[in-house]
């Protein structure tokens, strides 16, 4: 099974709704921050 890196994944997804939703930029880089800080949690 392929496994896909999550952070580009996510960083995509969050550009996107930045262009789409200027508003959301907040809540989408303190929900980026949250998910990255967790994954490199997890690793150890």
């Amino acid at each position: 099974m392929m496994m896909i890196s999550l952070q580009p994944v996510v960083a995509l997804v969050a550009g996107i709704l930045i262009l789409l939703v200027p508003r959301l930029l907040n809540y989408i880089v303190a929900v980026y921050l949250i998910v990255i800080g967790i994954l490199g949690l997890a690793r150890y």
